[in-house]
Parts: C-alpha cells; structure tokens; sequence
C-alpha cells in the first residue's frame, strides 16, 4: 500500500480496514466510515474510485494504522 498508493483495490482497503477498525458505518452514501479509539480525528473515511480507492485516503488509512500499531 505504501509504495503505489494509486493502485490499491478498494475491496483490499475495506478489507484491512475492516479487520482493524471493525465495522463499516454506511448511511446512502458512497463513504465508508470507520470508527478509531482514540479521540482528536476519530473516523477513516474511504470511497470507491471506479474500483480502485483513492490515494489519499489510502495515505490517510496507512497513519492511522502506524497510530494504532497494526
């Protein structure tokens, strides 16, 4: 993930962040939500880019997986 950010496969992401964050939270929208345990910026956010995610979220994703020591 970090060495091609662009060319992450948006199942790939929701998955690793399904396994370390828990549970998607997804109202009608494109968005997925995830939900961290610590305060401050308490959510990772990612959607679908025509079957890739988007490289700065998986930027964003990859810190707070580093923050949570996964």
């Amino acid at each position: 993930m970090q060495q091609g950010p662009a060319s992450v496969r948006f199942n790939d992401q929701c998955k690793l962040c399904d396994h370390c964050f828990g549970a998607a939270w997804q109202r009608r929208t494109s968005h997925r939500v995830y939900r961290t345990p610590w305060q401050g910026d308490p959510r990772v956010n990612i959607q679908c880019d025509r079957g890739k995610a988007k490289a700065y979220q998986v930027l964003r994703t990859i810190e707070r997986l580093e923050k949570l020591g996964a």
